[in-house]
């Protein structure tokens, strides 16, 4: 287990002994486990696991590139279909000529009707329609529930084929930076074009969160998957850690959602 801990954040454990106890029983009781939805760094971390094992792991969001996706790990004999991952797509009905609905409107709504966060997906939203993805254990309590964003009257429908999904495509433009550590105020210095006591600053401000999380901590390490969001800048996520240059800087490439 030590050797295990020792390729992630002290704060991860907790979660790294969850996946253990995931793979264990997976592989004790020959059947899948499916988890709740995930945000990227906790799929890595899952997926890293995994792999020193002889199961199989895959993914899905219900919508196209998922941000946020439910994992199935399953033994060798075992075929994935859509179907294990139980999730449902609803479409929100609300008065859209007086109304725009944001995506941190209906994350707190949703939030407020008493479901965890890892019970539901990502949030879809365009000029002429809202969906979300939710977990279908939950998605009967959400039909009956979920009637209010702000103080807009609303009501939810299920989206029944997948051509009706919103298809909402991130794009993330990638950029190598130098950095001389993965501190989180070097990081951000890098990204906001700033010096550290700017980027400090953003950070004591409660300006900064990484992987959904409020970070307050200057020298808090960065590392891959992590998807950072800066307000007033954006959000970014670390691509990959490629190494160090011969003046024993780091490569680290960056993107930046568009």
């Amino acid at each position: 287990m030590d050797s295990i801990f020792q390729h992630f954040r002290k704060e991860e454990q907790p979660f790294i002994e969850k996946v253990n106890s995931w793979v264990k029983d997976v592989e004790d009781t020959y059947a899948p486990k499916l988890t709740e939805f995930m945000d990227p760094r906790q799929r890595f971390i899952t997926e890293s696991i995994v792999r020193n094992s002889d199961l199989g792991l895959t993914a899905d969001g219900g919508f196209h590139d998922a941000e946020r996706q439910r994992v199935l790990i399953y033994p060798d004999y075992y075929t994935p279909t859509k179907e294990d991952f139980q999730i449902s797509i609803y479409n929100v009905n609300y008065p859209k000529k007086f109304v725009t609905m944001k995506h941190s409107q209906l994350l707190g709504s949703l939030l407020s009707v008493g479901i965890e966060r890892s019970r539901f997906g990502d949030i879809q939203l365009t000029d002429e329609a809202v969906q979300f993805a939710v977990a279908e254990e939950v998605s009967e309590y959400i039909h009956v529930h979920f009637t209010q964003v702000g103080k807009v009257k609303v009501s939810v429908e299920p989206v029944q084929n997948t051509e009706d999904f919103i298809d909402v495509k991130n794009e993330w433009t990638e950029e190598l930076h130098i950095v001389s550590s993965l501190r989180l105020d070097v990081v951000i210095a890098a990204l906001t074009n700033s010096s550290r006591a700017k980027a400090s600053s953003l950070i004591k401000a409660e300006k900064v969160k990484v992987n959904w999380a409020m970070i307050d901590q200057q020298a808090f390490e960065v590392e891959e998957y992590d998807v950072l969001s800066i307000r007033g800048y954006g959000r970014f996520r670390i691509m990959s850690i490629e190494g160090r240059t011969k003046k024993d800087k780091i490569r680290v490439m960056i993107g930046a959602l568009v």
